[in-house]
């Protein structure tokens, strides 16, 4: 089949593959071994389909010229050629057989996740990626790292526009790498062209990728299911490493973790002063909540509920803190516990109870924020 598929290219439609090869209008390679099958199969199906399109109106208009009336032809009449429906019944399910065998073979390929060399579990939520490498310690967020002023048109759009992440995932070439695919709300899809990998991420179940790079480089992608009113703001990264650069970054990224347990420890015994939270506070706002509860504090009616005055917002601070922490199930309020730093979470309520006119002069300190988590945590034991 496959000696059939390149004679076809070659003697049919060769320059017209040449063409297309680099065309932007037309799929591309990747960089898997199973992008490049599924380039392939996508290459062979137009083939087939230019070749029975040109023998079907070559055809016609040869009797359409030959049996004009102009030349006295006159119609046949005939009807119930049981050779011509067997001809008409065969020839499309032996074209059809010609197209099943290449299609089973890389979709079943595609399916294959078994024997991975590492498992990364991938949660969606609106609008973020979560990574967590299985069996290393090792998760984190991937945000949208673009600047407001570019999606507000008051800057210069860059190259990558809206294809920007803070923090991209990071994976090794020429290892087996297998995706489990979840959400934490509603539906999205983990898709990056160059690997020919598409999965919807579904709140409740896991659904199984994966992939095998085989060149280092970044390559970029994006939730591909219509999964809220910034779902055009949730792209996929991702860099892949040659092995040794991958296990330092493994180590690196390991040894980042403690550092910043060692310094969330340290916080523990000090008391920041409300100007310094008012002003990291503003930072993790605007990165992190302003989407939903807007800039202004405001919210979207019917959507979003207003912070500005908002009864949780003046109300009890261990209220606050938790539903921070924690979440609302059944709405788009995410839990924060493992998005953000204690430092980050007393700064962001800090803020909200002082802005936009609250005025609470509640200052949260991160030793709050600890003792939440570990009633939480104790609760559960």
């Amino acid at each position: 089949m496959g000696k059939l598929r390149y004679a076809l290219w070659l003697i049919l439609l060769s320059p017209v593959q040449l063409a297309l090869a680099n065309s932007q209008f037309n799929m591309r390679k990747g960089v898997t071994d199973i992008s490049n099958s599924v380039y392939e199969l996508h290459m062979t199906i137009f083939i087939i389909c230019c070749v029975i399109g040109i023998i079907v109106f070559a055809v016609m208009f040869w009797a359409l010229i030959h049996h004009r009336k102009s030349k006295g032809a006159k119609p046949a009449q005939f009807h119930e050629s049981t050779k011509v429906e067997i001809l008409w019944t065969a020839i499309p399910f032996v074209i059809l057989i010609a197209m099943a065998i290449p299609a089973t073979k890389t979709l079943i390929a595609m399916e294959d996740a078994s024997k991975a060399d590492i498992t990364i579990k991938v949660t969606g939520s609106q609008w973020k990626w979560h990574y967590e490498y299985m069996g290393e310690e090792i998760a984190y967020y991937s945000i949208l790292s673009t600047p407001k002023d570019q999606i507000d048109n008051q800057a210069d759009k860059t190259e990558h526009y809206l294809l920007e992440v803070d923090k991209p995932l990071v994976l090794p070439i020429n290892k087996k790498v297998r995706f489990l695919m979840t959400s934490d709300d509603v539906i999205h899809s983990w898709w990056v062209p160059d690997f020919a990998v598409k999965k919807d991420a579904n709140p409740g179940f896991i659904n199984e990728a994966w992939t095998r790079i085989n060149e280092p480089g970044i390559y970029r992608g994006q939730c591909a299911e219509l999964c809220g009113k910034d779902h055009g703001f949730m792209p996929v990264v991702v860099q892949a490493l040659p092995e040794d650069e991958f296990a330092n970054w493994l180590a690196e990224a390991k040894q980042e973790k403690a550092n910043a347990a060692a310094a969330d420890a340290a916080l523990l015994d000090q008391t920041l002063p409300k100007e310094e939270l008012m002003v990291l506070g503003e930072q993790v706002y605007m990165a992190s909540c302003a989407a939903c509860h807007q800039p202004t504090g405001m919210g979207l009616p019917g959507v979003f509920p207003a912070l500005k005055g908002s009864p949780i917002v003046l109300g009890d601070v261990k209220d606050h803190i938790d539903i921070v922490l924690h979440g609302k199930p059944g709405t788009a309020m995410q839990a924060f516990d493992k998005q953000l730093s204690i430092k980050q979470l007393a700064a962001v309520i800090t803020y909200k109870r002082n802005a936009w006119g609250n005025d609470t002069g509640d200052v949260i300190q991160p030793s709050q924020i600890q003792a939440a988590i570990d009633a939480t945590t104790e609760a559960k034991e």
